[in-house]
């Protein structure tokens, strides 16, 4: 492995029976970066991850996490990692500090390390004292916190987070993503897959997966630039949208639109004479070039793989 590599993965396959949950995906993560796994539930994200952390068996492919082969060396690497599942996975009837308790001893660490690191990482968490009383009481977003805190207490330098944020508020989720950002500053890895596309903004490369392929890989800037090079133009209609207006800018040559409701957006590289259009066109409310968002990336990559799975475009 590249010594800047922390995560190699070649030619991954985990199958079901007859089902690729994962099917012959390839990427590497650098050591330090937040590396995103986006796409929507059943694209294949939890089972790369568990796969990953040693949880799942490759079907075939080869896996190294920091220069040891998962598939061998599991047991070797388990200090290394941290993992927080998808699935709420403290015991709700104990309480935090037997929660966290568990969790230290689960790495055999010694009581007077348990309390350093719960300290530390109750202070990083913004929480001055430990919440009393069954973890079932707490709210949701002080729950996930909570099993943050718990899989990251043997201080691992690789961090798998399987949404994290999902089902809690939008106030939690920036604040999570705020302490992801500090573990990065801190120089630890963090693989975490979402199906947030705003959140998938955060980080500093990112999959697009879908049906256990990888679709695309890069930067967020890097991937709208790459699938909009021309930007989009936005248009607004006085009226809900006919069919054949968007049929109407195709055949004038000026690119394939989405539209929704009131509103057409199109990327083309021909902006003077999507603007002619729109200045002709009686029904126009408004026009304007907009940024191109991971939403518009994630639906033409989409909609690109099913084009060539079909032959031809949607």
């Amino acid at each position: 492995m590249n010594t800047q590599e922390i995560i190699r993965v070649e030619h991954l396959v985990v199958a079901f029976g007859s089902f690729k949950a994962v099917n012959d995906i390839s990427f590497t993560v650098r050591r330090g970066e937040i590396f995103g796994f986006l796409g929507a539930n059943g694209a294949g994200k939890t089972t790369t991850i568990r796969t990953l952390c040693g949880i799942l068996n490759a079907t075939s492919g080869q896996v190294w996490v920091d220069g040891h082969n998962v598939a061998h060396d599991t047991a070797v690497l388990k200090p290394h990692m941290g993992y927080m599942s998808q699935k709420f996975t403290l015991y709700p009837d104990l309480t935090v500090r037997e929660n966290i308790d568990f969790a230290g001893s689960l790495h055999n660490m010694s009581r007077q390390r348990i309390e350093q690191r719960a300290k530390l990482l109750f202070d990083f968490i913004g929480m001055d004292q430990l919440p009393r009383g069954p973890v079932r009481s707490l709210s949701g977003g002080v729950k996930q916190m909570i099993a943050l805190a718990a899989a990251i207490l043997h201080d691992p330098e690789i961090i798998f987070l399987d949404e994290p944020t999902a089902g809690t508020s939008p106030q939690t989720r920036r604040t999570f993503w705020r302490l992801i950002e500090r573990l990065a500053q801190k120089g630890k890895t963090v693989f975490v897959t979402t199906h947030y596309m705003d959140e998938a903004e955060n980080c500093h490369r990112i999959v697009l997966m879908e049906k256990g392929k990888i679709l695309a890989l890069d930067t967020p800037q890097g991937l709208k630039k790459d699938y909009f090079p021309h930007g989009i133009f936005e248009l607004t209609f006085k009226q809900p949208l006919q069919r054949q207006t968007a049929a109407e800018i195709k055949r004038l040559g000026l690119g394939n639109a989405s539209a929704f409701a009131d509103t057409l957006r199109l990327s083309t590289p021909e902006p003077e004479g999507f603007k002619r259009f729109a200045m002709q066109h009686a029904d126009v409310f408004d026009y304007a070039a907009v940024s191109a968002t991971l939403e518009d990336v994630f639906l033409k990559a989409v909609s690109g793989a099913n084009a060539a799975k079909t032959g031809g475009a949607l």
